[in-house]
């Protein structure tokens, strides 16, 4: 571990985290070009970086910069900002399960699109604001039913189960209600999928990571305080309310955004940051990497859902949910024999 900077700022470099870093951002590079250069339509690297630089072909500019690059763009993004709020709710919970899929404000987001496409007839642009609107109030109700002189992680999660019980009970009435088309597209929506996302999905999320993002890596400093447990944080100084209540908000926003931009891809939020920490052997959560292998877990499994199937393209939640799944037999086997 190295420092650098004089006394009013000081900037902490951990070798390893930085080689972990290096080594995921191979791992995006490397999927992002075999998902923009394969496919049904091959496409040498070469045309790939002419097209990139707007001297392509017609043809070839329309499958890279129309079709491939906003899909991965749009993947990089939302597993960084799904791993980004699985690791602040992990911690503020300080509970490995505090993420937002179980928590419920993914659950949140999608029962707010599925009103707009069910209910209010809605386009796909409107089910977006939908489940952004539908993930920020879920949040801010999980919040203040949680909340008793203050915010303890184990009641945060129960309320956060419940919440998500309640709303995907909701979500299954609402689908046997609406007709046969209707439901088909609401559930497709409902797996998590990347399948004809542009850059209309591209640019509010990347908006919202620019100003969400460096409040979360900011207030991030404070979370291996918070996991000392309350008293020792305020002990040292932390105001523990405010903290949480922020950090909170900017891990509801981010699952929000994402979900609105992709659906409710599983499963991201809860195995990236655990992973991330396991490498890093980092005492408190590792954000920039954690950002990164989200990053790197959504785009290889958007890449692996495409390809392995052919010519039948899976939603990127199928695989993601695979993944998860078996993260969570990890889990349950550890702490089995950790008992």
């Amino acid at each position: 571990m190295a420092r650098f900077g004089g006394d009013a700022v000081s900037v902490r470099v951990v070798p390893r985290s930085v080689a972990l870093s290096g080594g995921f951002v191979v791992v995006i590079v490397a999927a992002g070009v075999a998902t923009l250069t394969t496919g049904d339509y091959s496409i040498p690297a070469g045309d790939v970086v002419r097209a990139l630089l707007g001297r392509a072909d017609g043809g070839t500019d329309f499958v890279v910069n129309t079709l491939r690059l906003p899909r991965l763009v749009t993947g990089l993004l939302v597993g960084a900002a799904l791993a980004l709020s699985g690791a602040i709710f992990q911690s503020v919970s300080e509970n490995v399960l505090g993420s937002p899929d179980i928590l419920g404000f993914t659950t949140g987001s999608a029962t707010g699109a599925v009103i707009v496409l069910l209910v209010l007839r809605g386009d796909a642009t409107q089910a977006t604001l939908g489940a952004l609107v539908g993930g920020v109030a879920t949040g801010a109700a999980v919040y203040l039913l949680a909340y008793r002189r203050g915010l303890a992680g184990t009641r945060l999660v129960l309320v956060g189960i419940a919440t998500a019980a309640l709303l995907n009970a909701v979500n299954s009435y609402l689908i046997t209600r609406a007709t046969l088309a209707d439901a088909v597209t609401a559930q497709v929506w409902l797996i998590g999928s990347l399948n004809s996302r542009g850059w209309e999905q591209v640019r509010p999320l990347a908006v919202a990571l620019v100003v969400l993002v460096p409040i979360g890596v900011y207030q991030g400093r404070r979370l291996a305080y918070l996991e000392l447990g309350t008293d020792t944080a305020k002990a040292l100084g932390v105001d523990v309310e405010r903290c949480r209540l922020t950090l909170v908000v900017v891990a509801a926003a981010l699952a929000a955004t994402a979900t609105a931009a992709a659906g409710p891809v599983g499963f991201v939020a809860l195995t990236a940051p655990p992973l991330a920490r396991w490498l890093t052997a980092a005492p408190s959560p590792p954000l920039v990497p954690t950002a990164l292998v989200g990053a790197a877990l959504v785009t290889v499994s958007d890449l692996a859902a495409q390809r392995l199937f052919a010519p039948t393209q899976l939603p990127v939640g199928v695989a993601t949910a695979g993944i998860g799944g078996a993260y969570l037999a990890v889990l349950l086997v550890r702490q089995r024999r950790s008992a």
